[in-house]
């Protein structure tokens, strides 16, 4: 088989819904040959039986259970029973474009990539407030700066999880998703993808971004709040941490000392920001301060 597309799901059925509908619009050669694996990653409402019902007009659907709670397991699992050369990765709230599948193929067949990623436009549930500039935009899983393609050389360029794809090979070579890392059902977290591109890189491995392989991410209107935004930099700061601990080995309450430092001037930047600069830059400043809360809080627990 050629490609499998693997969609983790939590609790999103009708979203999801949506979603197995732009996958089933894949305009492909009759010649290629595909799958898609949805991944219920312990949903309590009917995403089994919405799936299900799909299944029964349409062979190429498959659906696998995943009873450890994280994106990371539920990813790792669909990984495990995938039959595709290529595993092609996208999310529940996502709507690939009808190209998507044949143009991510073509494309990584054109650079000899072993991983890629691409580009994710927004649908926007409510108009998004006038400080969410696109220097936000990768909180919400949106990657609309660049619409060429282009090498992916490091971990900062590494791309998102609703449009992205690695040859089922390269997982031999350097491991599946780190499981102590990314959302794990209501808690949100991240940096399970950089990560992962991040071996991927140092295994010398080559990664491509494709402009041309695109999807429509749909953005609720609850995540366009500084409330989401500060509670994702802090739970997302607080995973990456006790994750990968912190070097520094004088501490207290295992938070090495030059962390309080540093968190005080944040607080004094945020603060100067709030007073002088424009409220995109100001919030900015902000989410940085609740950033050191989500390192400190992390080390506190890891002690």
């Amino acid at each position: 088989m050629e490609a499998s597309i693997i969609v983790c799901t939590y609790n999103r059925a009708e979203s999801l819904r949506e979603t197995i509908g732009a996958l089933r619009a894949q305009r492909c050669s009759p010649a290629l040959s595909w799958e898609v694996i949805i991944v219920d990653n312990n949903s309590s409402d009917h995403t089994r039986k919405l799936v299900e019902e799909a299944r029964s007009d349409w062979p190429l659907l498959r659906y696998e259970f995943e009873g450890e709670q994280g994106l990371s397991h539920a990813r790792n699992h669909g990984i495990a029973v995938a039959s595709g050369a290529v595993l092609l990765f996208t999310d529940d709230d996502v709507l690939p474009e009808p190209d998507w599948l044949e143009t991510t193929l073509a494309g990584m067949d054109k650079y000899q990539a072993d991983a890629c990623g691409g580009y994710i436009a927004p649908i926007w549930e409510t108009p998004p407030p006038a400080w969410l500039t696109e220097r936000f935009y990768g909180f919400l899983a949106v990657r609309t700066e660049r619409a060429d393609d282009y090498p992916i050389q490091s971990p900062a360029q590494a791309p998102y999880g609703a449009n992205m794809a690695v040859k089922k090979a390269v997982f031999d070579k350097v491991g599946m998703f780190d499981t102590s890392r990314g959302r794990k059902g209501k808690v949100l977290a991240s940096g399970e993808d950089g990560e992962l591109f991040e071996r991927i890189l140092a295994a010398g491995l080559q990664a491509v971004f494709l402009g041309q392989s695109r999807v429509h991410h749909k953005v609720e209107g609850f995540r366009l709040t500084k409330r989401y935004f500060r509670r994702w930099r802090l739970q997302t700061s607080r995973n990456i941490v006790q994750s990968q601990g912190l070097s520094g080995k004088r501490r207290v309450f295992n938070i090495p000392f030059y962390v309080f430092p540093q968190f005080l001037r944040a607080v004094g930047r945020m603060i100067w920001g709030h007073l002088t600069q424009p409220r995109d830059e100001a919030f900015n400043r902000e989410i940085v301060v609740f950033h050191f809360l989500g390192l400190m809080h992390g080390l506190f627990r890891a002690r």
